[in-house]
């Protein structure tokens, strides 16, 4: 099945990250129309199962045309608008690689990526949908996009194993990982971080896919789906889910380990190949594309889960904090 978050398309949305659309539905996506579920109910709420509420509320909605509507007559929200927190992980070896090269021509990868899946934690106030434009991050120069699946989880789980967690899985969808360059560079001078070079935000969408979806790809412990990202029309490159070095239940048996995961909690696959301008900087040197700006449209399309068109537009301006005090 596959899930959205939607409001009415008259409406003026969420307007940026942060803020949350009136009128906000949730729905089961059929031939191109949305069957609403029951005012009120959100997708978070049908989680923390094996998925059966999930399903059974789709199958329910699915079966009735009553106020069902064409997808392009509703405006799309992020269909997990408000995830109680968002783990993103770094398991493409080829972008991880060509990313580094932008700190020397030598640069390696370092043994210590193969040992464990990395991650960090981002900001989950900073979720936005499909719809809404992506500001720059507040004095920012070096703005970037980062093409990502995250998987939704479904059930709380702890101390997981890899052959189990994967069953905690609700579904996927894509996630854009908008980040700064110049900001996480600098602030990872210290030893910490990314923070708010990864923090303004985050898009999510179009839609939540559940994995039974996704078995016609299946390939080993991942899925041959095709990703691509473009910039006004031009093409950055593509990759294959399948290339992630761990998978979906790896990723989340370490995240969950000594802790939990929660239901609605997101679990970023990480950029995949080409999926970015630092992976090409890096590899082509930094007059090789210009970072984004306002009015650049990005377009990131993953096979199955969906395409999105997202435009940039002027952040806000940095408020000046003072230097420390010595």
């Amino acid at each position: 099945m596959r899930f959205v978050t939607f409001s009415d398309r008259s409406g003026t949305g969420s307007g940026g990250a942060g803020a949350r659309a009136s009128g906000e539905r949730a729905g089961v996506v059929v031939d191109d129309r949305v069957h609403p579920l029951p005012a009120g109910v959100r997708l978070l709420h049908l989680l923390g199962d094996d998925g059966t509420a999930l399903r059974t509320a789709g199958e329910q909605a699915a079966a009735s045309d009553a106020d069902a509507r064409p997808l392009a007559d509703v405006r799309l929200e992020a269909p997990i608008p408000d995830p109680p927190s968002v783990r993103d992980f770094m398991t493409f070896e080829s972008h991880f690689a060509g990313a580094l090269l932008t700190r020397g021509p030598d640069t390696e990868v370092p043994p210590r990526w193969y040992e464990a899946p990395a991650f960090y934690f981002t900001n989950p106030y900073a979720i936005i949908g499909p719809a809404d434009p992506v500001p720059l991050a507040p004095g920012s120069f070096m703005f970037d996009l980062e093409l990502e699946v995250a998987a939704v989880i479904g059930r709380a789980g702890r101390d997981l194993a890899p052959d189990e967690a994967e069953a905690h899985i609700a579904g996927y969808t894509l996630f854009v990982d908008w980040s700064a360059r110049d900001l996480q560079v600098a602030e990872m001078e210290v030893g910490l971080g990314p923070a708010k070079g990864k923090d303004t935000a985050t898009t999510l969408g179009p839609a939540l896919v559940t994995p039974d979806e996704l078995e016609p790809y299946r390939s080993g412990p991942s899925f041959a789906l095709r990703m691509e990202a473009s910039i006004n029309g031009e093409s950055l490159g593509s990759d294959s889910l399948d290339s992630m070095a761990w998978s979906f239940g790896d990723l989340i048996a370490y995240a969950s380990r000594g802790t939990e995961v929660r239901p609605g909690d997101l679990i970023g696959s990480g950029t995949c190949g080409e999926g970015c301008l630092a992976e090409l900087w890096g590899r082509h040197g930094f007059d090789h594309r210009p970072p984004l700006a306002p009015g650049d449209e990005v377009t990131v399309r993953v096979e199955h889960l969906g395409t999105m068109t997202l435009t940039m537009t002027e952040g806000s301006a940095p408020v000046p904090i003072p230097s420390a005090r010595r």
